[in-house]
């Protein structure tokens, strides 16, 4: 009797375990993108230069903006929503565009990990507002939906004394 008790619990949390796997999960339809390709996936959203950070306070400094920093890492759950969801909506990738020199950095490769260091970085995804000498002027963490993040870039603007450009 126990036995028989035993192998209805396990077919049933068998059949309850495969049935929350997505379909094309074994035939190979469902591809991975890695971070860096989900940036740029939609037109319209934000323009990034990638993991070049000397690059962007130069341009920064040359248009005279603020520059947008993005530390992520792979691995992270947020980070892969924020450029999935949020740095893809056309709105915000317009205002970035106009407003600022858009930086995204992995915080574990190449600059990140003194980029984390110098901004004391705790966690993924960290977003940060610096002037063109990299003295930040505004820093978030985690995950922000595409109003909370435009919200986040207007206060930047406003304490550093710049307009916006609409």
């Amino acid at each position: 009797m126990k036995s028989a008790l035993l192998y209805i619990l396990l077919a049933a949390v068998g059949l309850v375990t495969t049935s929350f796997v997505s379909p094309g999960i074994f035939s190979g339809e469902i591809k991975y993108s890695s971070v860096k390709e989900v940036a740029v996936k939609k037109d319209g959203g934000i323009t990034f230069i990638e993991q070049d950070w000397d690059k962007a306070l130069k341009t920064a400094q040359s248009q005279n903006k603020l520059v947008f920093l993005d530390i992520y890492a792979t691995w992270c759950g947020p980070c892969k929503m924020l450029k999935q969801y949020t740095f893809t909506d056309a709105k915000v990738g317009e205002f970035f565009n106009k407003n600022f020199i858009n930086v995204s950095v992995d915080g574990e490769k190449g600059v990140g990990p003194g980029l984390a260091e110098k901004y004391a970085i705790e966690g993924y995804p960290t977003l940060i507002i610096a002037d063109a000498s990299g003295k930040p002027v505004l820093i978030t963490a985690g995950y922000l939906p595409s109003d909370v993040l435009l919200n986040f870039a207007n206060e930047a603007l406003k304490r550093s004394g710049k307009q916006p450009v609409k």
